[in-house]
């Protein structure tokens, strides 16, 4: 699933069909944000994920639990984005109305991100991010942290100081695509004429018509350039001197504080349920992934003790009510691993099921099987080692198919599923090499014969 449409789905959860666009109203469970507040700390709190896994991801869950934190504090976080020297940082300093933000001339300055809260809409919880320019130097790294940034941002103001650029028209394109509310500031407005300011947004506008709405292209004026100014003395004396006129950010700043008025806490559920769904993917992963080797290991191992097993007993087809007894104890073990334990009972008849399938598909290989075990317990000397290694190679193979269907089973939830367990078994038959098997079993069960 895409993140637009699983952005559009998350809205629909959290807006009440009958909510006008303007505002969230609470609903039977309670507030939108109450409700994704609640799914979060199920995520941070669920006793079900790994403590090696929840150490790894650490990063990615301190991020959730900082979600949390300002979804509790109702805060809406703004992204600021653009090249290099566009103003990212003094345009977050004009809207805070301070110092917050670095500001440099030469190749931009900002390495790292950094907030501070809205001074003047505090009541709103607006925080602001300065982000590095999408085209520093020392390229991908500082990139990639700006993307990370608007990825855990509620929405995104890109910086632009005339018409875009290849580059930030692709990056446009790109938070477009994740479906949060993106702003176009035209920075350093103060450089065109009325006609040709009013010329450009249009153009603006027309260039990123559905990628930014008509009314969030604004004109902003973050560190004017400064103007020629001629005073006089008391003595009648002309001075000239250049002065700064104050920045003009009210354009932008009426469009945040509208969004935030508007849907700034659906936003800000939005986005971090967005996040949670990625984090759960990535923890599902991992899961699947830390079962499946574990469950190899644990199959590995019950091939070893099987195809020995088999090769010492010298009583011919008794070795096959052995194996079904460790094939047996195998499905139960992997039951376990998966997280859905079967009775002994349910683990004979799922191994039964399995065999009658691999009978089926393969009576001529067992037929040789029930052979190798009759002369097993004729021969002597060394043929009987080679003859013993070679009925428990079987066995060792005979318990790897065993062992993946009943995995694919346990995966699917202990079913089947639509193609039924004679499709399975026969997709793991023709998916394993089985002469590579044979012979790593036979190797390694000579080793331990020999011994």
């Amino acid at each position: 699933m895409s993140e637009a449409t699983l952005w559009q789905r998350l809205r629909r959860w959290l807006t009440p069909e009958d909510a006008g666009a303007a505002t969230v109203t609470p609903t039977a469970n309670g507030h939108p944000d109450t409700r994704m507040a609640d799914s979060l700390r199920h995520l941070l709190d669920d006793p079900g994920i790994p403590p090696d896994i929840r150490s790894e991801l650490a990063a990615d869950f301190g991020r959730v639990e900082a979600m949390l934190d300002r979804l509790e504090r109702g805060e809406l976080h703004v992204a600021v984005f653009g090249r290099v020297s566009t103003g990212k940082s003094a345009l977050g300093n004009a809207l805070l109305g301070r110092e917050a933000f670095a500001v440099g001339v030469l190749h931009g300055t900002t390495t790292q991100a950094a907030q501070a809260v809205l001074d003047e809409a505090i009541q709103d919880g607006l925080v602001l991010i300065d982000t590095p320019g999408i085209n520093e130097l020392d390229g991908e790294a500082r990139e990639r942290l700006a993307f990370e940034v608007a990825e855990v941002s509620d929405l995104v103001v890109l910086v632009a100081d005339g018409d875009l650029t290849r580059d930030e028209l692709d990056a446009l394109k790109l938070l477009a695509a994740t479906q949060r509310p993106v702003l176009l500031a035209l920075n350093k407005s103060d450089r065109y004429s009325v006609d040709e300011r009013a010329s450009l947004l249009a153009h603006l506008r027309e260039r990123t018509q559905g990628l930014v709405r008509g009314e969030d292209v604004v004109a902003v004026a973050a560190h004017p350039s400064p103007q020629r100014v001629i005073d006089m003395d008391d003595r009648g004396r002309e001075h000239a001197h250049e002065r700064s006129g104050p920045p003009d950010v009210a354009a932008l700043r009426e469009r945040l504080l509208a969004i935030a008025q508007r849907e700034g806490k659906t936003l800000s559920a939005l986005n971090a349920g967005l996040y949670a769904g990625r984090l759960t993917d990535q923890v599902s992963a991992r899961i699947a992934e830390s079962r499946r080797l574990l469950a190899s290991k644990l199959i590995r191992h019950y091939c070893l003790a099987k195809g020995v097993a088999v090769a010492l007993n010298p009583i011919p087809v008794a070795d096959l009510l052995a194996a079904a007894g460790l094939d047996a104890a195998m499905v139960l073990q992997l039951s376990r691993v998966y997280g859905l334990p079967l009775t002994r009972a349910e683990s004979g008849r799922l191994v039964a099921v399995i065999s009658a399938q691999l009978i089926a598909l393969m009576s001529a290989i067992w037929g040789v099987h029930l052979v190798a075990t009759t002369l097993k317990g004729v021969s002597a000397g060394l043929s009987v080692v080679f003859t013993a290694a070679a009925q428990g190679a079987m066995a060792w193979y005979a318990t790897v198919l065993i062992g993946r269907a009943a995995e694919r089973y346990l995966v699917a939830g202990k079913s089947w599923g639509e193609q039924g367990a004679k499709r399975v078994v026969a997709e793991i038959v023709a998916s394993l090499d089985r002469d590579s098997i044979l012979r790593e079993a036979r190797e390694e069960i000579l080793k331990r014969l020999k011994r």
